[in-house]
């Protein structure tokens, strides 16, 4: 636990925030900080084959330790954390023997993470928690599944009488800008399969992810004094709101669960020459996420009849569900499915409202299912992490490497 901790505090310390508009990989400089510490402690703690190429993947190997003809497992996490939110400066805060109530952020700024509003946090009442202090993210998205792969993986050259098969490991840049697969060299990993830790709750294991693809809608206007602006004027803001106003107006995060699809407008702006709409589109079943796209098309031609070439919509598919690609090799997810049930884990197997590596490193030719590292409230000030579901993940990493062994004859 101690040295999982030191691990992990010491990894959000290091600021490796991804840029969206950056072209290349990784896409800001400051991921190769942790990226060139990890390789160092991956040498120290016995890995072999550690490497890190020219875009800052990092692999390395624990051979096989068995006589068995066993197949080469892998487990990845991403080093960079979210551009939704600060990652400089992140200063972790201990909360021991959680007692259940208010937890203080942040004084200052009155900023607190209480049950009342995030009720998951009673789950862990008695447990260690890390949190922010209110001013940056934590960054355990995913420096949690970094930290347990790392602290699992010494773990098994310290205990040589766990038998496993050969055992391969990847960190990768820029997965939460949607480009963490992008460069992943799949035949130099070598494994027949992989699981990303990436997830949330102890005990999640998810297969199936969103479809998910991007869109850019730009509006052109034409300015013309107010007072004379009459069969003139194109106001771009005007159009750009009758686009939005034509969406399902509840198909949205906040109004949308479970299997529920939705549409996300996460960036506006604009002027009366020329306004911008940036949104995603998500949705786990392939032909409601067609439908989708279908229909910002279709608003898109109804805007331009009305008002001519003022409209432009650009979209582009980002990644697929994964599910596909694992179900017709499942017994990867019965592997790790067992080795919680062993460890006394109730597994919460569950679609993921979102995407990771996973899901294109499965249509990659690498089926990935992902299982939880153990964080919460991702991506903003109210992230948390329990220590003891931390730990949790790591021996679930070293019991799917014994039960990848025994099961072979």
């Amino acid at each position: 636990m101690k040295q999982l901790l030191s691990r992990f505090l010491d990894y959000v310390t290091i600021d490796t925030q991804s840029d969206p508009y950056s072209k290349t990989t990784p896409s800001t400089e400051k991921q190769w900080d942790l990226a060139k510490k990890l390789v160092m402690e991956l040498h120290q703690i016995g890995l072999q084959e550690v490497s890190i190429d020219e875009n800052a993947y990092i692999m390395a190997t624990l051979p096989s330790n068995t006589d068995k003809k066993v197949p080469t497992i892998g487990f990845i996490s991403h080093i960079d954390t979210s551009p939704d939110f600060s990652g400089r400066n992140v200063r972790p805060q201990l909360v021991e023997n959680y007692d259940g109530k208010d937890i203080v952020l942040n004084k200052s700024k009155n900023i607190v993470l209480s049950p009342d509003y995030f009720e998951d946090l009673l789950l862990y009442k008695g447990q260690t928690l890390i949190t922010t202090d209110g001013n940056t993210l934590l960054g355990a998205d995913d420096k949690a599944g970094v930290a347990e792969i790392v602290t699992a993986m010494e773990y098994l050259v310290q205990h040589p009488e766990i038998k496993h098969g050969k055992i391969r490991i990847a960190f990768t840049p820029d997965e939460e800008i949607g480009r963490g697969a992008h460069k992943f060299d799949i035949k130099k990993f070598g494994a027949d399969w992989a699981y990303t830790m990436d997830g949330s709750q102890v005990g999640e294991l998810e297969y199936e992810n969103f479809n998910a693809a991007k869109a850019k809608i730009t509006v052109t206007g034409k300015s013309v004094h107010p007072g004379y602006a009459k069969n003139k004027m194109v106001n771009a803001i005007g159009i750009a709101n009758e686009f939005l106003s034509l969406m399902p107006p509840r198909e949205v995060p906040e109004h949308t669960s479970g299997m529920e699809g939705f549409f996300h407008v996460h960036k506006i702006k604009g002027e009366i020459e020329k306004a911008e709409i940036e949104l995603i589109i998500r949705d786990h079943d392939a032909v409601h996420f067609k439908a989708r796209k279908e229909m910002l098309e279709d608003i898109t031609e109804k805007l331009i009849k009305k008002y001519g070439d003022h409209v432009v919509l650009e979209m582009e598919d980002q990644y697929r569900n994964m599910r596909e690609k694992v179900e017709p090799v499942f017994h990867i997810v019965e592997i790790a499915e067992e080795a919680m049930k062993q460890l006394k884990i109730e597994p919460i197997i569950k679609p993921i409202r979102g995407g990771t590596d996973g899901s294109q490193l499965s249509f990659m030719g690498l089926p990935c299912p992902n299982i939880f590292a153990g964080g919460h409230n991702f991506h903003g000030k109210y992230e948390y992490v329990p220590l003891e579901s931390m730990e949790k993940a790591v021996k679930v990493i070293v019991k799917i490497c014994e039960l990848t062994d025994s099961q072979i004859k």
